[in-house]
């Protein structure tokens, strides 16, 4: 049996069985000696076994989605069955019930559709499970923080990490050194650790005298898995970064993709001397450890992110010399490039900046002046 043949009886038994279980819940709707509450306990019952289904077979999710809207709708129509029938009937109260399931059922129908989507391309390509947790999602407490702020302080991204009456009450100099060692502390999504881990290595090849260009954090998915390229003289190295967990393992594939990217960087330019560096917080696999060997592709195991290195940017406007300090979360902290030879430099605390003469970074302060 081919694969199409052998997907489609999956997706034939899983309706059946479905199906099955359907009708042995309409008898159970129909019968009158079973209580709401032994209904809605199956219906529960019911909604896990196709939710474990529907993770072991994701095939034909259109049809699974739809599976979850009419199971909703049955449990829907025992409310709404009750409050037509009981002692005191509340027939308005049915009908509003019955609407809203309808909307919400229509919603749970596309969340579904939606995820089922997702669960497909990536069985179909794999590496995409890599870039999961990518984006950071703004929490109901982060939205309600929002709203005691004026319109002017919310340019300030430091209010994402005080109270109200930290901001406006602390010496800018003491509010921005609180932001941002709150800022290391608070937990943080696997987008935002991967970009903050390339930030970190690329200030160690700049410390080395290197122009780092940081292609990942610009590019994302467009940076061929070339997240650094650190230039001297006719020296580049490419370098990729995965700040993974511990617990998981850096595998061959890995390394044949970033050699694939190195390969056609040296392609396309003949003339540069060109070397390759995977840096990584995890370990290699013994296999994967071999192929980065013969491969020419040097290797930095279980290196780890230093949150106390100097990650606050100096910086010197080249149209008027206004001294400028970017934090971590400051929106032009990545297009901002230090330039030793001009005085700028990078230091750990907010007292040393200002300390030097440095004011802090807003969008309403002119930033728009300052290098990039």
């Amino acid at each position: 049996m081919g694969y199409f043949e052998t997907k489609k009886a999956d997706l034939e038994n899983l309706i059946a069985t479905i199906s099955k279980e359907k009708a042995a819940f309409e008898q159970v709707l129909k019968s009158e000696v079973v209580s709401l509450e032994d209904k809605i306990s199956w219906f529960e019952k019911l909604k896990e076994g196709v939710q474990q289904m529907a993770k072991e077979r994701q095939v034909g999710f259109p049809w699974l989605a739809e599976a979850y809207k009419e199971l909703f709708k049955m449990r829907d129509e025992v409310l709404v069955k009750y409050l037509k029938n009981k002692k005191h009937a509340a027939i308005q109260a049915s009908e509003v019930v019955r609407e809203q399931g309808r909307l919400r059922r229509e919603a749970v129908k596309e969340a579904k559709i939606a995820q089922y989507l997702v669960q497909y391309y990536e069985s179909m390509a794999p590496f995409l499970l890599d870039f999961k947790e990518e984006v950071d999602v703004p929490t109901e407490e982060d939205r309600k923080l929002l709203e005691e702020y004026s319109v002017e302080e919310k340019q300030d991204e430091v209010i994402s990490f005080l109270a109200k009456e930290e901001y406006r009450k602390l010496p800018s100099v003491e509010r921005n050194q609180m932001a941002l060692d709150r800022f290391w502390k608070r937990p943080k999504s696997k987008w935002l650790i991967g970009r903050l881990y390339e930030r970190y290595v690329g200030y160690l090849y700049e410390e080395q005298g290197y122009n780092v260009d940081y292609i990942g954090i610009f590019r994302g998915f467009e940076d061929l898995g070339r997240d650094l390229i650190c230039k001297k003289g006719n020296e580049f190295i490419i370098i990729q970064c995965k700040n993974w967990a511990q617990f998981r393992t850096i595998y061959e594939k890995h390394i044949f993709q970033f050699f694939g990217t190195v390969f056609q960087y040296k392609d396309e330019n003949p003339d540069r001397l060109v070397k390759s560096i995977f840096y990584t917080a995890t370990s290699l696999s013994d296999l994967a450890r071999r192929f980065a060997k013969e491969l020419g592709i040097g290797l930095m195991e279980n290196f780890k992110l230093d949150q106390q290195y100097p990650c606050i940017k100096c910086n010197i406007s080249k149209v008027d010399g206004t001294k400028i300090y970017h934090l971590p979360f400051d929106q032009q902290y990545d297009k901002t490039k230090i330039e030793v030879k001009r005085g700028e430099f990078y230091c750990k605390t907010a007292k040393e900046a200002e300390d030097k003469g440095f004011r802090r970074a807003f969008r309403y302060k002119g930033l728009s002046k300052s290098k990039t």
